[in-house]
């Protein structure tokens, strides 16, 4: 069951969100419906590789098996700070007496979001100088990684987002370094098409894929 509580601070009105988690990826999870980005961090993507010992591997999908580890089928407790460009919900999430976002950073498996945030900083630095997770080795930092990957997809077509339409007829957009992107295949003749930007996709009508 998950529970939505809304209270006051000030004028504005914040929530709280509880229930059973679905892990998206590493900064991500579903509570319910819902999904919700952890505020403040950035994990890296699904498909994205680091190097540790002169040997590439999967960080980014050791960062979602940590946070799925930090959660243990517990239920979570999430205050909703805002939303994102894409419409989900920023939270900062905790499972039993462990913060989340905090718990990630500072064990090195995401990196304080300071285009958006100062909040974890100091975990960061702790993580970087104790060489824990990610900082064990080399990596590209998430948001670098992301631009990459959308770089090389314009280099091979133009337009590189793609405009799916699934099964239960939801229109729906993926980008070049999220989870199923190679997967999916364009069929233009039933409405499916490609966009050069997100706000294309968005004005539209179509949403971005959760992975």
């Amino acid at each position: 069951m998950v529970v939505l509580l809304l209270y006051l601070i000030g004028p504005a009105a914040a929530a709280t969100l509880t229930g059973r988690a679905d892990i998206v990826d590493g900064d991500t999870i579903k509570v319910g419906a819902i999904p919700v980005r952890l505020y403040g961090i950035d994990a890296p993507e699904g498909r994205q590789t680091c190097e540790r010992d002169g040997k590439p591997y999967d960080c980014g999908k050791q960062a979602t098996k940590t946070l799925a580890d930090l959660i243990a089928g517990q239920p979570v407790q999430c205050e909703i700070v805002g939303r994102d460009d894409f419409g989900r919900a920023l939270g900062i999430c905790s499972a039993g007496s462990t913060e989340l976002n905090s718990t990630l950073v500072s064990h090195g498996w995401a990196l304080a979001f300071v285009k958006y945030s100062s909040r974890y900083v100091a975990d960061q630095n702790a993580a970087e100088s104790s060489k824990v997770g990610l900082w064990a080795g080399s990596f590209i930092k998430p948001w670098d990684w992301r631009l990459g990957e959308a770089e090389a997809a314009q280099q091979t077509r133009p337009c590189a987002i793609k405009g799916n339409i699934n099964g239960n007829g939801e229109h729906i957009y993926h980008l070049p370094f999220q989870h199923f992107y190679r997967r999916v295949k364009i069929d233009e003749s039933r409405g499916e098409r490609w966009f050069c930007t997100e706000q294309e996709a968005l004005d539209a009508g179509w949403r971005r894929a959760l992975r």
